[in-house]
């Protein structure tokens, strides 16, 4: 009888909680796109406005109820909803990068990837989302432009400006929505640059790396497209993020690897040496967060719960994934003799990466292909750049970000609704110059913090492990740190 009632209870309350929000105000007209009247509205058909009385307790002015639709609160709700998936996928770098590394590292990479969400946020905050939608006055000249410090300034009280919190600011979110979305996706460039550099780059000297990179880079070459930028007027195309995001620290990852100089026993005469992962388990739970926290990646950058696209978007990306990591495993099976877990893994990421640049213009095939194209670009380029580029990077981000991020946005013009030449011309001009921008940044900065600050710590250092000599602590109350 309790289990029944309770059961019972379980499915009550949210139905109630629907029922309240929908019913409790006469404002919300039952079809979406009617609005109707405010239920205490003058006769003579004013708008009315905050009492006397809540004027003088001091309550918070609010916008008029009739000017939110329900079909507003949908989509507004469904892309706060993406941001906190995108959130989520923090956590899966976090996990996948402790998994592929040594085990006597994995105090400094979780506090590295805790540290890239604090500081994404708040650069944002003061910088980031105004250096990224400046608003620019001629698009085609759109390169860089700051609209100020204001909207770290706005708080409850713009909540009464329906230019800030209607659909005035956007059809499917408020302005405090739109920061909040965008601010989850700053710091993932970041966090793409942590797992390259595992294991040997000092932790202050990171940290400062990471705020130039997360407050002025990716903002600014984000501005270039989806701030309306120049890229945007030459047509080049990124649904969600291959260049804008995973190129841009792909790219990073790269100029800072080379920088740093590889791992110690990394290379021995020439030959890349294997340095196995310290815990498989914790890198498979690393991936699957991050293809859970990819359904707002890619399905909130619809930027509205259109029921249609949103879906599409779900099945593209979903597509790629599984076909991205079957390509990889099947080719790690055939070329190496063994199916190979973490080439399976990171041919899951190199899918999701490679369809979010036209995840809303591919039709399943597409999808399918693009992934699969992918995985198989995945596995050889980490031998590539592992055994012949020699630069040393412990879970492989230059090929999963920077190569197929690439591949990704080339496939916009190679397959799906927007497919032709000169889409791939278009998307030729902003693989290069959003690539080189960063290059140069990346190589001006790092080699600043090299000459000052220093980039590399100790060969003690490195041989005790960083969570010894950065933090003081280890990961695990019995570490097997010292036998790797």
């Amino acid at each position: 009888m309790y289990t029944t009632t309770k059961k019972g209870l379980r499915w009550l309350l949210p139905l109630a909680l629907v029922l309240m929000v929908l019913g409790s105000n006469s404002t919300f007209a039952q079809d979406a796109g009617t609005e109707a009247a405010p239920a205490d509205e003058a006769a003579d058909g004013a708008p009315s406005g905050p009492t006397d009385g809540a004027e003088a307790t001091g309550a918070l002015p609010e916008v008029e109820a009739a000017s939110i639709s329900v079909a507003f609160i949908v989509h507004n709700l469904w892309i706060m909803i993406a941001g906190m998936l995108v959130f989520v996928m923090h956590l899966g770098f976090a996990t996948l990068e402790s998994g592929l590394t040594r085990s006597k590292n994995t105090v400094n990479i979780l506090f590295k990837n805790s540290m890239i969400i604090c500081i994404g946020f708040l650069t944002y905050l003061v910088v980031g989302f105004n250096l990224m939608y400046p608003g620019f006055d001629d698009p085609a000249t759109g390169y860089f432009k700051f609209a100020g410090f204001d909207f770290m300034m706005n708080g409850p009280a713009q909540l009464a400006d329906a230019a800030f919190a209607t659909a005035e600011y956007n059809e499917g979110y408020t302005a405090f929505t739109d920061f909040f979305f965008q601010a989850m996706f700053a710091a993932t460039c970041a966090t793409i640059v942590s797992g390259a550099v595992a294991g040997r780059i000092k932790l202050s000297t990171f940290l400062v790396f990471s705020t130039l990179f997360v407050a002025i880079c990716y903002p600014i070459t984000g501005s270039w497209k989806w701030g309306g930028g120049w890229l945007d007027a030459k047509g080049f195309y990124d649904f969600a993020g291959s260049t804008l995001v995973h190129s841009v620290g792909g790219w990073g990852a790269l100029v800072m690897a080379w920088l740093l100089g590889a791992r110690k026993g990394k290379y021995v005469d020439g030959k890349a040496m294997p340095i196995p992962a310290s815990n498989l388990p914790l890198a498979a739970i690393g991936v699957f967060l991050l293809w859970f926290g990819w359904f707002g990646f890619n399905g909130g950058s619809v930027l509205s719960a259109d029921p249609g696209l949103v879906s599409l978007v779900l099945v593209t990306t979903s597509t790629a994934a599984a076909a991205g990591g079957l390509a990889a495993a099947v080719t790690s099976w055939v070329h190496g003799g063994k199916p190979d877990l973490s080439m399976a893994l990171n041919g899951m990421l190199a899918g999701l990466v490679g369809i979010t640049a036209g995840a809303d213009q591919m039709s399943g095939l597409d999808a399918l292909l693009i992934g699969a194209i992918a995985g198989v670009l995945v596995y050889f380029t980490v031998l590539f750049v592992d055994g012949v580029l020699m630069v040393d990077d412990p879970v492989g981000a230059i090929s999963v970000h920077l190569v197929c991020g690439i591949w990704g946005t080339l496939a916009v013009g190679l397959f799906g609704a927007m497919a032709g030449m000169d889409q791939v011309l278009n998307q030729l001009t902003g693989i290069v110059a959003i690539g080189g921008f960063t290059v140069v940044f990346c190589l001006i900065v790092g080699s600043v913090l090299k000459a000052t600050m220093g980039l590399r710590v100790s060969e003690e250092e490195e041989e005790t492990g960083l969570d010894i000599s950065e933090h003081g602590m280890e990961a695990y109350a019995l570490s097997p740190a010292r036998m790797y």
